[in-house]
This record gives structure tokens, sequence and C-alpha cells, in this order.
């Protein structure tokens, strides 16, 4: 990049977290200033109370003081400041609630240049991103008068910007990313073997059968008309080739930022803090309904959005079912309890839950209470040599207390198959799985399952962790998504010294086989599901929970310890290289030479 070029990277999640790109942004944030010292913006939608503790506002540099007034004019109203994270970047958050008076005339104009039908479409949910995307590109465009701009446009939300540019026939070298295709993600949603449809269909035609057609047009146009058109992995890559007719010239994949993670010495002490945690949970979960040995459980989870088919929920919910027939046919002593994290329609904690958690504080405090006397009269049966009896050595009154109290903690039945009421439980696709499998959570079950329908807080009331913490107290993470295009969460478990489990339909799962080949499939496991059946896919996944089921101690921390390495490769300090280039490579294209 020429030190006369200025860089702007243009999304709808800078300053306004919505989803996985905004992480995207956020986490490279830091290398990029790094590269284009002060060249570098990053530019996205004002929203006052989202910009709250995200964003800081500054006074504005004079070279766009002038760019700031013009687009005043057009009701196109910019913030500039400061980007609350890491590297700090130069941010340029638009407000254009005044831009919105001429929504219909953008929807013409990109009819007529580009063929987008955006006929009936809904304000929120394709009118207000087109309309700020095209305030962007009016604002790139008057810095373009100035001095040479690369933009970097991500997504259909930001797409209507760079078909401005390009439809003005402005001097501005552009990349398009898509992290997932429109028609991708909603064909994968429905249930259609995406991969193997690939090169079969009319994607103009499916995209109006599914009523996505407008999105998937503007990413379409975007895709065709960038300089230079990228993806997040090898596997969006594939199907970008098909549903938009180009394809991508390079590669972007995602990364995090590993200084931010912590050691594995350090994920070994936190885990064992926040295992802790999870099990104190699972005590008052279980126990007043029957007990097991928490020395030989193991905690498994799933993380994400209830994507039930997408993110692999029903794979893993299968898995799980074949794991428990094993293990109660083997009379195993190992109990693994599964957590699906997953965000649901709630009305409220199921007030059980609630009831049983208060009485075990009480009777933890209780504990807590006497663990001064408790250690002088452990301390002299120890020096003394002398054998206490319980009432001795807790005292009687304390003794009487504690059983009177576990009694009230007690109840009939089985624990709950969820944390929560969900409305129209009947028809909740989780629950109606676990019950279709027979994971009931009766007291032989092997393999118990608890459906955590909420955000990760560290304040839910509950369990009162946040995700990342939750990751480190757990053991395996499953991850057997049917469409990931990169896929966070298994490189975020990773990086945190969590073992996990991902596939090759997943970019991260693509990006990390090789790897995952050379050390034996130990840290991450990939398992293969691009042209295999269900079938075949669950019964893999079985066979690695089972496996991991079995290991020791010392084989897990073994996997700990890999699993932090693999995920060391996706450090954006490797990673940023490819943006470099493909804003090179955009450079050349528009200009010639670079």
């Amino acid at each position: 990049m020429d030190s006369s070029e200025f860089l702007f990277e243009v999304s709808w999640e800078v300053c306004n977290k919505v989803g996985g790109i905004y992480t995207v942004v956020r986490s490279k944030a830091a290398q990029m200033v790094e590269k284009y010292k002060g060249r570098y913006f990053v530019v996205g939608p004002y929203f006052a109370k989202k910009a709250l503790g995200e964003f800081q506002e500054k006074l504005v540099p004079a070279f766009l003081k002038e760019v700031f007034e013009a687009l005043a004019g057009q009701g196109i109203l910019c913030h500039y400041g400061t980007w609350l994270v890491e590297g700090e970047p130069d941010a340029i958050l638009i407000d254009f609630t005044g831009f919105t008076t001429r929504t219909n005339e953008i929807k013409t104009e990109l009819w007529n240049s580009y063929k987008i039908d955006s006929l009936g479409t809904e304000y929120f949910d394709f009118d207000e991103p087109v309309v700020w995307a095209s305030s962007a590109g009016h604002l790139i465009e008057e810095v373009s008068k100035k001095t040479k701009v690369i933009a970097q446009f991500h997504e259909w939300l930001s797409g209507a910007g760079l078909l401005y540019l390009k439809g003005r026939g402005c001097d501005v070298a552009t990349i398009f990313t898509t992290h997932a295709t429109v028609l991708g993600r909603t064909m994968a949603s429905k249930d259609i073997d995406l991969y193997n449809m690939l090169g079969k269909v009319n994607p103009q035609e499916e995209a109006y059968r599914f009523r996505v057609h407008s999105k998937h047009q503007v990413e379409w146009s975007s895709a065709q008309s960038a300089d230079v058109f990228s993806t997040v992995s090898e596997i969006t890559g594939m199907e970008a080739e098909s549903l938009l007719g180009r394809k991508p010239e390079i590669i972007l994949p995602n990364g995090l930022n590993m200084d931010k993670f912590p050691t594995i010495e350090e994920a070994s002490i936190k885990h064992r803090h926040f295992k802790l945690r999870i099990k104190e949970f699972i005590t008052y979960y279980f126990f007043p309904y029957y007990n097991f040995n928490l020395d030989e459980t193991l905690i498994y989870f799933l993380s994400g959005r209830y994507e039930f088919h997408d993110k692999g929920v029903d794979i893993f919910i299968k898995a799980l079912a074949r794991l428990n027939d094993r293990l109660k046919k083997q009379k195993a002593s190992k109990t693994v309890v599964a957590f699906f994290w997953i965000p649901g329609n709630i009305r409220g904690i199921k007030p059980d839950l609630l009831e049983s958690k208060t009485f075990y504080e009480d009777i933890r405090e209780s504990v807590d209470d006497s663990i001064p006397d408790f250690r002088e009269k452990l301390l002299y049966m120890t020096i003394s040599q002398r054998k206490l009896n319980e009432e001795e050595l807790l005292g009687k009154d304390l003794v009487l207390e504690l059983k009177s109290k576990v009694m009230r903690l007690f109840k009939k039945g089985v624990p709950s198959l969820s944390t929560h009421d969900i409305y129209e439980s009947e028809n909740d696709p989780i629950l109606s799985m676990f019950r279709a499998l027979g994971l009931n959570n009766l007291p032989d079950d092997r393999v118990k399952v608890v459906f955590y329908p909420i955000y990760l807080t560290g304040a839910d009331h509950l369990i009162d962790l946040n995700y990342y913490e939750a990751m480190e107290g757990s053991h395996l993470g499953v991850f057997p998504s049917f469409y990931e295009p990169w896929g966070y969460t298994p490189l975020e478990a990773a990086a945190l010294g969590v073992s996990s489990v991902t596939t090759d339909l997943a970019g991260f799962g693509r990006f990390i086989s090789e790897e995952s080949r050379k050390r034996k499939g130990q840290g991450v496991f990939v398992i293969k599901r691009l042209g295999r059946t269900d079938d075949d896919v669950v019964h893999d996944l079985a066979e690695i929970m089972y496996n991991y089921s079995q290991m020791s101690k010392e084989e897990r921390v073994r996997n700990k310890i890999e699993a932090r390495h693999i995920a060391s490769h996706a450090d954006w300090k490797n990673f940023v290289r490819f943006y470099i280039e493909a804003h090179r490579m955009a450079a050349l294209r528009k200009w010639g030479k670079h």
C-alpha cells in the first residue's frame, strides 16, 4: 500500500455488535493500525445507544472537516472518533437518518444500474443497511477527491456503498468480502444438501423462491463489480463461485489476537476454578433428585445461535444418545454432562431450580461459616492422631442443622431438560429430540443434558459465568457444523486451551485439517462431513466423544496443550498479511501499478 493511500474498512458491525463480523473487524484492528498508521479508518452506522462504551468522539481532523460539511448538506451526519478496542482505530460512524428521505431514489438507482429488485422490502431488514451503505459510499467518494482510497466492504449489508462508487465511476480501489452467502445460508437452514446442489441450481431462481432475492442481488452485484472479491474460507469460496458467479481471488481467514488469551499454565488454573463453579451448578441441578460421582464427570458443550441443523445441534444430540447407550451398557463409572448454551424463547428460570439453588447456597453458607472451627479440630485430630467422629469434628448442632437443610433440598422426579421455562416447549427442536432419543436425565443415564437457553453474561442468576469462563471450565466443545463459513467457537475454545470438535464443512476445520492430522487428531478433532451421510457423521462424533471420555487426566492435559498450539496458527499476526495482499491486488487492478 502506497504511503499516500488511505484504507477505509466498511462494515455494519463496526461499533455495532450483531454477529461474527464484529469479532473479525474488532480483533484485527490493532494489526491494521500498526500496518497503516494514521491512514486506516473503520466505517459503521451511528446508533447512539450502541455507541456508548464502544466509541469515543473526537474533534474532526482538518482533512475530513470539509468532507463532513459537504455530507451534512445531504443529510449524512458523520461522527469521528476512536473505536474503544485494542489498537484504538480511527472510526467514522454515520448517522443516516436524514438520508432516509432518499431511500426510494437509492433503490431506483440500484434497479436501473444493477437490476436489483427491492420492491416490497422491509425497512429494518433491507432498506436501512442499504441507505447506510449508500451514505458510506458518498463519504468515500468525497475523500477520494482529496487522496487515493482503497475501500473494503464486508457482506451484502455494505454492498450498496461499493455499487454507488462503481456506478459513479469513482477513483477508488474496492474489495468485497462475503463471510457467508445469503443464498447459501438460507438453503442450508432449510435442510437442503447445499454442497451437493452447487452447480445444479439457478441462484437467481432459488433466491426468489426463498424470498431473499434483494439481498442476494446486492451481494451478486457487489461480488461482480469489486476490483477484488474475497471470502473467509475455502468452503465459502466454493459456495461463492457457484452462487455468486465469481471465484474469489483471495481467501481472508478469520483470526484472533492470541496475546489476549491465557497461556496454557494460566488456562489450567482457570479451568480448575471455573470447573468447580460449573460443578456447583450440576450439584444443585441434579443432586436434589439423585447423585453421581463429580470426580468422574466430564463437561461437554455446544454454544452459538439457535440454528438447529446448520450448527450441527441435531448431530450432537444423536451422538450423545449413542454415547449414553454405550456407557450404560458398559456400566461405566464416567458421567458426561452436556450443556447446550444456545439462546431460546424463554419465559424465565424454572422455579424449582431457583428453589434448589437457594437451598444449596444456604447449606454452603452454613459449611463456610463452620470452616474456622472445623480447621482447628482437623488440625488437633491430625497432630494428636486421634480419630474424631462426625459430631465431634463438625459439632452436634451443625450436623443436625445440615441434615435438616439437606432434607429440604431433596425432590421427587427427575431433573428438567432445561434450566428455563420455554414458550411452546413441546415444539422446541432441542427438547423434542432429547425426548425422542431417550435423553431424559434418568438416574441410570450416563449422559445428562442441560439446555441453557440464555446468553452467558456472567450474571444470569444461575451459573453466573460469561462465555469464555464457561468454555474454560469445560472439557470438550462440540461443534459438528453443517454450514459454518469460518467457525470462531472451536477456534476460541482451542485458544482457551479447551479441546474441541469441528468439521470439514467449517472454514476453520478445513484450515486446520492438515495440522490436526499431523497431531494425530489431538487438540481439535476434525470430522469429515462433506459428501457423507448424517449417520456416518453421528457415528464418528460418538466415537470421538467416547474416546475422549476414556482418556486419563494426563491425556486430557496433552489435548489442551495441542489445542492451544493449533489455535496459535490462526493469530492475526499471521493472517493480517492476507488483508494487506488483498489491498495491494485491488490497487494494482485499479491503478495498474503498486
